[in-house]
């Protein structure tokens, strides 16, 4: 075999491996892998981070009751026991740890710890809508939103849209899965087969239509 010949061969199976790939992404609005995503869902334990903060409250000691921010090392200070690892914990166990630590100073030691800035998993819950809409967004994730919730947060689509060749990308079990989203029917006939719930971390492109 030639090398021109053996290069056609390469190219034809890079083409079938790259679309079979592709095709493999894809699935639809209503598929099994997205109602059984959807169906396990479930709100995880929240884990502190850095750059939250939080609120410690010692029951009937208010002089030890503060409000900290998680440092870039994880911790948090703590009057009377100093620093105490937060980053990566749930509020229940860093309340715990803080209990336990207080017992050496504080009778009975009841604490309670409550975040109150939420800021080291914010960009990881945004909802992202990209392409020709009017206002390109990041956008905060709010339960129960749906792909025209954020469309029409981003102001809705451009003149230059094709709306009915809408994608969501989002991850499931660790793959970037490809869902078609007829938004044009969604928007201009009330067909809202593909206006389905929204998952933290997704991406919306509503791309340009072809002149």
């Amino acid at each position: 075999m030639s090398k021109a010949s053996l290069a056609r061969v390469l190219l034809v199976l890079l083409f079938i491996f790259i679309t079979g790939c592709a095709s493999d992404a894809y699935i639809p609005a209503n598929s099994d892998i997205l109602k059984k995503n959807n169906a396990s869902e479930t709100i995880p334990v929240y884990h502190i981070g850095v750059d939250d903060t939080v609120r410690i409250n010692v029951w009937r000691n208010p002089e030890l009751s503060v409000t900290v921010p998680v440092r870039p090392d994880g911790k948090i200070s703590v009057p009377l026991i100093g620093d105490v690892q937060a980053a990566g914990l749930a509020p229940e166990r860093v309340a715990k740890n803080i209990q336990k630590k207080l017992e050496g100073y504080v009778r009975d030691p009841n604490v309670t710890l409550m975040v109150t800035g939420l800021l080291s998993n914010e960009y990881l819950t945004r909802l992202r809508v990209t392409g020709a809409v009017n206002n390109p967004s990041s956008i905060n994730y709010r339960q129960g939103m749906t792909v025209l919730d954020a469309v029409l947060a981003a102001g809705s689509v451009n003149d230059f849209a094709a709306p009915n060749n809408t994608k969501l990308y989002r991850k499931i079990n660790g793959k970037t899965r490809i869902i078609n989203i007829h938004l044009g029917d969604i928007l201009y006939k009330g067909l809202l087969g593909t206006n389905i719930n929204l998952r933290p971390g997704d991406i919306i492109t509503v791309p340009e239509r072809l002149f």
